[in-house]
């Protein structure tokens, strides 16, 4: 019984030191505000690759582009693979969020996602690019996620990854976001996903957005001395 006792004790006190630090961070505006960033970008990019569908069922066509690295690349359908090592570093950062306190950043991390991805949906109509030749599309598992696989500059696969490689602190989760990346992009290569221009532009404008971010936007990184401090929570025992 007393180790039970040990065990519930310290899951609550976990809890309680989590929730110090997670409740100041949901009170905030700037997490509000990283949030309807998030859910702009999103929308944009799914209204985009609706325009260029409907840009094409009028009989229109997307330019396909040559190469020079896909040209002389072997095609493989590796698609289910660049979208599972897409999904691992979102999922990297959460347990970064928890190991190593960081909650007073996840504004700055969803403001920053949430702008490359506003950036990349005025994009993908700006330059209408045709996927590559060859391209399959996704592996089925993932087809539920949009209606259209259109609009490919800049890849929001490679993009993505290096957005958050950028903005974890921690050089361990660093390298496991990094190998993810090297995974990410050699799959785009290899089924064709991206042509090489639109991965080394998401990689450019996430650095650009990081830049920008850093410098005038450095507010909505909560742990910044104008950021709330945690609240405390005292447990009776």
């Amino acid at each position: 019984m007393n180790q039970i006792y040990k065990e519930k004790y310290r899951l609550l006190n976990y809890t309680s030191e989590m929730l110090q630090y997670i409740i100041p961070v949901i009170k905030s505006k700037y997490f509000y505000i990283g949030v309807l960033s998030i859910i702009t970008g999103a929308g944009l990019n799914f209204a985009s690759e609706a325009y260029l569908h409907n840009y094409m069922s009028e009989g229109k066509t997307l330019p396909m582009l040559s190469d020079l690295i896909l040209d002389n690349l072997p095609f493989y359908n590796v698609s289910l693979i660049y979208d599972i090592a897409c999904l691992i570093p979102i999922l990297l950062v959460l347990i970064y969020f928890v190991h190593k306190k960081d909650y007073n950043r996840i504004p700055f991390f969803l403001l920053m996602a949430g702008i490359f991805y506003i950036v990349r949906g005025i994009f993908i109509v700006l330059t209408p690019f045709g996927n590559p030749p060859m391209f399959n599309g996704s592996d089925p598992l993932f087809h539920g996620f949009s209606n259209y696989e259109l609009g490919v500059y800049p890849s929001g696969h490679a993009g993505n990854v290096f957005l958050l490689l950028l903005l974890v602190k921690d050089n361990s989760y660093k390298w496991l976001i990094f190998i993810c990346l090297v995974v990410v992009v050699g799959a785009l290569f290899l089924a064709r996903g991206h042509y090489s221009i639109d991965i080394l532009s998401g990689l450019f404008f996430s650095y650009a957005i990081r830049s920008f971010g850093e410098k005038h936007l450095s507010m909505f990184d909560l742990g910044n001395s104008e950021g709330p401090l945690p609240i405390r929570i005292v447990q009776k025992i």
